[in-house]
């Protein structure tokens, strides 16, 4: 399977994505969902600010591996594994664990082609840990919804996920979220007809 085909898939399976970028560290594109090349490329290069902007956050070192960028008018998504990276645009609120997820599952698709079948012996456990992992999204899909119903205004936000396991996340106002919700915009932006 190639990156436009993965890209392809992605946007069918995943109802939240609204386009969906891959590219190399380079800004490289490999593979969109967009048909204009100018916006797949512009939106390469807003997901390369907001990673660049985002490893400023931590000191000691580390590579990020995930981030999300909340504004009111939708998220960024930006997922990175040595040189590659996938970029995708949502519309306001999806539902973040779900769709990091799909961006983990076809990026590592898009470049290396489909996975191998999982042994008869091994279906099992994996079925279980499905199943959980299902029970476990609907419990924060659910707990969002209701946190989202009692706040009055959207905060806009920035949240950071480094390769170490660790985590920050800043709000609209605080001076380290500021550019980074400014590439955020310039992404939406690009996507936007």
């Amino acid at each position: 399977m190639d990156a436009a085909q993965a890209l392809a898939d992605l946007t069918e399976i995943s109802s939240q994505i609204e386009a969906a970028v891959l590219f190399d560290d380079e800004g490289g594109i490999q593979g969109s969902t967009l048909a204009d090349e100018g916006a797949a490329r512009a939106l390469a290069t807003a997901a390369g600010a907001l990673l660049e902007g985002a490893a400023r956050f931590r000191a000691g070192g580390g590579e990020v591996r995930q981030l999300e960028v909340s504004t009111n008018e939708g998220n960024v998504f930006v997922v990175c594994d040595g040189r590659r990276r996938i970029a995708a645009t949502t519309g306001p609120d999806p539902t973040a664990g779900l769709v990091f997820y799909d961006l983990k599952s076809r990026r590592s698709r898009g470049a290396a082609g489909a996975r191998p079948p999982i042994p008869a012996r091994e279906r099992a456990t994996v079925k279980r840990k499905v199943l959980g992992l299902l029970g476990f999204a609907t419990g924060v899909f659910v707990g969002s919804v209701l946190y989202r119903r009692s706040t009055d205004r959207r905060r806009e936000r920035v949240d950071v996920y480094f390769d170490d396991g660790s985590m920050v996340s800043f709000v609209d106002g605080s001076p380290e979220a500021e550019k980074l919700l400014a590439a955020a915009r310039d992404a939406l932006g690009a996507v936007q007809w």
